[in-house]
């Protein structure tokens, strides 16, 4: 050891805990946040949806990032939303149980 100086343990030590950090914390959170958007991307028409705002809702159409969604009848007209891809907190597949679309909020199935 140096007096007054730093350890060049004190350094490798550090990176030791980033790298453990990296590895078990960031790392799988980005593979989740890339799946769950690439899951988000297949969204077609006649899917449901529930908003991070917990609107429940159908797909009708889709254009780029903007679903548009049935969420009502009023007077037997359909009252649409369009909203943001991202805002989406829920995607279920038609044919697919509700209990399965709950899994999608985290980036799909574990």
């Amino acid at each position: 050891m140096n007096s007054g100086g730093v350890d060049i343990a004190f350094f490798m030590m550090m990176g030791a805990i980033f790298m453990i950090f990296y590895v078990l914390v960031i790392r799988p959170q980005q593979k989740q946040q890339r799946e769950r958007e690439a899951f988000l991307k297949t969204a077609a028409k006649g899917d449901d949806v529930v908003t991070q705002g917990g609107i429940h809702g159908k797909v009708s159409a889709v254009e780029d990032d903007v679903l548009e969604i049935d969420v009502a009848r009023v007077r037997g007209e359909k009252v649409k939303l369009r909203i943001s891809l991202n805002r989406v907190d829920q995607l279920t597949k038609p044919g697919q149980s509700k209990s399965d679309g709950k899994a999608d909020k985290k980036g799909g199935e574990a």
